[in-house]
Protein backbone atom coordinates (compact mmCIF):
# COMPACT_ATOMS: atom_id res chain seq x y z
CA UNK A 1 0.00 0.00 0.00
CA UNK A 2 1.61 3.47 -0.68
CA UNK A 3 2.04 6.47 1.66
CA UNK A 4 0.39 9.47 1.63
CA UNK A 5 1.88 12.07 -0.35
CA UNK A 6 0.75 14.72 2.32
CA UNK A 7 2.75 13.90 5.21
CA UNK A 8 4.54 16.48 7.79
CA UNK A 9 7.54 18.70 7.02
CA UNK A 10 10.03 20.76 8.39
CA UNK A 11 9.54 23.96 6.46
CA UNK A 12 8.90 26.63 7.86
CA UNK A 13 5.06 27.89 7.87
CA UNK A 14 5.77 31.58 8.66
CA UNK A 15 8.19 31.48 5.83
CA UNK A 16 5.73 30.11 3.53
CA UNK A 17 3.44 32.82 4.39
CA UNK A 18 5.94 35.61 4.42
CA UNK A 19 6.05 34.29 0.61
CA UNK A 20 2.47 34.40 -0.51
CA UNK A 21 2.59 38.61 -1.10
CA UNK A 22 -0.83 38.94 -0.55
CA UNK A 23 -0.97 40.93 2.57
CA UNK A 24 -5.26 40.53 2.74
CA UNK A 25 -4.58 36.82 2.11
CA UNK A 26 -1.52 37.28 5.19
CA UNK A 27 -3.76 39.17 7.42
CA UNK A 28 -7.01 36.26 7.05
CA UNK A 29 -4.04 33.41 7.37
CA UNK A 30 -2.94 35.06 10.78
CA UNK A 31 -6.06 35.11 11.72
CA UNK A 32 -6.64 31.23 11.23
CA UNK A 33 -3.37 30.75 12.75
CA UNK A 34 -4.66 32.12 15.93
CA UNK A 35 -8.10 30.30 15.98
CA UNK A 36 -6.63 26.89 15.08
CA UNK A 37 -3.58 27.14 17.14
CA UNK A 38 -5.81 28.20 20.26
CA UNK A 39 -8.51 25.12 19.66
CA UNK A 40 -6.11 22.55 18.89
CA UNK A 41 -3.29 23.87 21.36
CA UNK A 42 -0.52 22.86 18.84
CA UNK A 43 1.65 24.91 17.12
CA UNK A 44 1.17 25.03 13.02
CA UNK A 45 3.22 22.35 11.02
CA UNK A 46 3.72 22.63 6.96
CA UNK A 47 2.01 19.55 5.55
CA UNK A 48 3.49 18.90 1.99
CA UNK A 49 4.15 21.83 0.39
CA UNK A 50 1.10 24.52 0.87
CA UNK A 51 -0.97 23.14 3.68
CA UNK A 52 -0.66 24.33 7.29
CA UNK A 53 -1.93 21.74 9.71
CA UNK A 54 -2.66 21.35 13.74
CA UNK A 55 -2.13 18.72 15.71
CA UNK A 56 -2.01 15.15 14.54
CA UNK A 57 -4.39 11.78 14.97
CA UNK A 58 -4.32 8.33 13.96
CA UNK A 59 -6.93 7.43 11.81
CA UNK A 60 -8.29 3.78 10.43
CA UNK A 61 -11.41 3.68 7.45
CA UNK A 62 -13.46 0.78 7.43
CA UNK A 63 -11.07 -0.80 4.31
CA UNK A 64 -8.42 -1.06 7.17
CA UNK A 65 -6.34 1.62 5.43
CA UNK A 66 -5.10 3.91 8.20
CA UNK A 67 -2.94 7.28 8.37
CA UNK A 68 -2.06 10.15 10.51
CA UNK A 69 -3.77 13.15 10.08
CA UNK A 70 -3.95 16.85 11.50
CA UNK A 71 -7.00 17.75 13.19
CA UNK A 72 -7.85 21.20 11.37
CA UNK A 73 -5.80 22.79 8.57
CA UNK A 74 -5.86 25.46 5.80
CA UNK A 75 -3.78 26.15 2.65
CA UNK A 76 -4.04 29.79 1.32
CA UNK A 77 -4.84 28.76 -2.21
CA UNK A 78 -4.79 31.74 -4.94
CA UNK A 79 -8.83 31.94 -5.45
CA UNK A 80 -9.82 30.96 -1.84
CA UNK A 81 -8.69 29.37 1.35
CA UNK A 82 -9.15 25.31 1.80
CA UNK A 83 -9.89 24.92 4.94
CA UNK A 84 -9.68 21.24 6.71
CA UNK A 85 -11.77 20.17 9.08
CA UNK A 86 -11.29 16.59 11.04
CA UNK A 87 -14.63 14.41 10.49
CA UNK A 88 -15.47 16.21 7.28
CA UNK A 89 -18.31 18.71 6.54
CA UNK A 90 -21.03 16.79 7.25
CA UNK A 91 -20.93 17.38 11.10
CA UNK A 92 -21.73 21.13 10.38
CA UNK A 93 -24.21 20.72 7.88
CA UNK A 94 -26.36 23.76 10.15
CA UNK A 95 -23.94 24.78 11.41
CA UNK A 96 -22.37 26.09 7.70
CA UNK A 97 -25.96 27.79 6.80
CA UNK A 98 -25.07 30.23 9.45
CA UNK A 99 -21.17 30.83 8.67
CA UNK A 100 -22.05 32.91 5.23
CA UNK A 101 -20.31 33.03 2.02
CA UNK A 102 -18.31 30.11 1.47
CA UNK A 103 -18.27 26.57 -1.17
CA UNK A 104 -17.37 23.72 -0.28
CA UNK A 105 -16.40 20.06 -1.33
CA UNK A 106 -16.76 16.32 0.45
CA UNK A 107 -14.08 17.36 3.19
CA UNK A 108 -13.17 20.85 2.50
CA UNK A 109 -14.81 24.22 2.54
CA UNK A 110 -13.49 26.94 0.72
CA UNK A 111 -13.78 30.31 1.65
CA UNK A 112 -12.05 33.59 -0.08
CA UNK A 113 -11.53 35.77 2.41
CA UNK A 114 -12.14 36.38 6.20
CA UNK A 115 -14.70 38.82 5.74
CA UNK A 116 -17.17 36.71 3.59
CA UNK A 117 -17.76 34.95 7.18
CA UNK A 118 -18.76 34.93 10.56
CA UNK A 119 -15.96 34.37 12.23
CA UNK A 120 -17.42 33.01 15.54
CA UNK A 121 -19.32 30.32 13.66
CA UNK A 122 -16.15 29.40 11.68
CA UNK A 123 -14.24 29.45 15.46
CA UNK A 124 -17.16 27.21 16.91
CA UNK A 125 -16.90 24.73 13.36
CA UNK A 126 -12.87 24.72 14.33
CA UNK A 127 -13.55 23.56 17.94
CA UNK A 128 -15.67 21.30 17.28
CA UNK A 129 -13.59 19.49 14.43
CA UNK A 130 -10.98 19.46 17.31
CA UNK A 131 -13.14 17.32 19.32
CA UNK A 132 -14.31 15.15 16.73
CA UNK A 133 -10.50 14.16 16.39
CA UNK A 134 -10.03 13.55 20.20
CA UNK A 135 -12.98 11.38 19.93
CA UNK A 136 -11.42 9.59 16.76
CA UNK A 137 -8.38 9.32 18.29
CA UNK A 138 -10.17 7.62 21.47
CA UNK A 139 -11.76 5.20 19.39
CA UNK A 140 -8.85 4.32 17.58
CA UNK A 141 -7.06 3.74 21.35
CA UNK A 142 -9.97 1.46 22.05
CA UNK A 143 -9.71 -0.57 18.75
Amino acid sequence: MSSPKTRPTDANVQKFLDELGRPEQQADSAILLRMMGEATGDSPTMWGPTIIGFGQFHYRYASGRTGEWFKVGFSPRKTAFSLYLAGGLDHHKETLKKLGKHTRGKSCLYIKRLSDVNLEVLEGMIQEACSIATGLCATEAAS
